[in-house]
């Protein structure tokens, strides 16, 4: 179960709750945390349905890195309405070392979890993950 490069298992209810955003959409997104004591990733937050994408945002520790997975809603020109499964990898400039590195070892384990995302995101501070950067990537 563990990730023999990082060490860092994927704990069940993170599946689970993917599956429920994925198949269900119980949840608007989900943000993940590595827990180093127990060397697994866990669920950290989950936004409701109704949640917009700025709840999502200020969802993002400052100061600490995290994973996560946004649903996105979106009509197309032809007027057709749209969701695109985003995973972002959020690794605040001002984060410590020890902790990016972690994330960034772990992210492709990670993400080979959760079947269906389609579009990846690397953010190292909030303009990189701006709304305009979300509705463009999804086009």
């Amino acid at each position: 179960m563990a990730n023999s490069a990082s060490g860092m298992a994927v704990n069940d209810d993170c599946k689970l709750k993917f599956l429920e955003l994925k198949a269900k959409r119980r949840y608007r997104f989900i943000v993940f945390k590595i827990e180093e004591k127990i060397q697994q990733v866990m669920v950290d937050k989950v936004g409701d349905p109704g949640d917009s994408y700025e709840d999502f945002t200020a969802c993002l520790p400052a100061n600490e890195c995290r994973y996560a997975v946004f649903d996105y809603d979106f009509t197309t020109e032809e007027n057709c309405q749209k969701s695109k499964m985003f995973f972002i990898a959020w690794s605040p400039d001002t984060s410590k070392v020890r902790s990016k590195m972690l994330y960034a070892s772990s992210k492709d384990r990670f993400k080979r979890e959760f079947d269906g995302i389609q579009v990846e995101l690397q953010a190292t501070d909030a303009s990189e993950i701006s709304l305009d950067i979300i509705k463009a990537r999804a086009f």
